[in-house]
């Protein structure tokens, strides 16, 4: 990979799951990682686990869907680095249920941190690159923004309309040397997913045409090359990493 040494990369949701993964990622291609998270104790210890393999990390405690916090720690992220150049915008949450069971409360969630979030973060961190002349943004969108889901009304909402988004800011961005582009996962075996029952496990995998879920790793490399120098004429594109699953 190359373009990510010394590169000052903010990922969002970076305390665990996929974000984890990628925060390790990039902290082995050398770049200076700062994980904004709400969960501190999982944040630190990440933090932790990176200085440990000699990487330059910080951690921010951030709600990505409040706006004065996102711009306040932006502007602490340039007052200890100098500038931000790379954000991954992997935060968000679920609140599955289907639109019968599903309260405005349910709605307003998902939409705050998986739609508002990537809004605030986009936002504050273009202003800064901006001035820069270079970035890249990295949206996490989902298959399921492709072909729905049951009970997910909330969710795959919020997923599609990243993909919009990412389009549209990717036309705004590019003239300002920022490239703007989503990753679209498929089924990954994060922790959570872990916990499902064995005979779930196997009914998604029966539905992947590789025939297994994909790693955290996989995705956190999907990051990687995004935001790397390798990927400077892609923008505005959602690359699924799925195993096939919308083919």
């Amino acid at each position: 990979m190359n373009g990510l040494k010394g590169k000052i990369a903010i990922i969002t949701g970076g305390a665990d799951g996929i974000g984890k993964a990628t925060a390790l990622r990039f902290a082995r291609e050398e770049a200076v990682v700062v994980v904004w998270d709400m969960n501190e104790e999982k944040g630190k210890e990440t933090v932790a686990l990176l200085a440990l393999q000699g990487a330059t990390a910080n951690f921010m405690k951030v709600n990505t869907a409040n706006f004065a916090e996102v711009e306040a720690a932006t502007k602490q992220v340039v007052e200890l680095y100098g500038k931000v150049e790379i954000l991954i915008n992997n935060a968000g949450i679920t609140r599955d249920a289907t639109l019968k069971k599903m309260t405005p409360e349910l709605w307003q969630q998902v939409i705050d941190v998986n739609l508002t979030g990537v809004f605030n973060c986009a936002k504050c961190a273009a202003e800064v690159m901006s001035e820069n002349g270079w970035g890249r943004i990295i949206n996490a969108s989902s298959v399921v923004a492709l072909y729905g889901n049951f009970g997910q009304t909330n969710y795959v909402a919020t997923k599609a309309g990243l993909i919009g988004m990412t389009k549209t800011m990717a036309k705004e961005l590019g003239k300002k040397g920022i490239t703007v582009n989503a990753v679209a996962p498929g089924f990954i075996l994060t922790d959570m997913i872990k916990k499902m029952p064995a005979e779930v496990l196997k009914s998604m995998e029966d539905k992947v045409p590789v025939k297994r879920l994909g790693q955290p790793e996989e995705i956190a490399a999907a990051y990687a090359f995004l935001a790397s120098d390798d990927a400077a004429y892609i923008n505005g594109t959602v690359l699924s990493v799925d195993g096939g699953i919308t083919t």
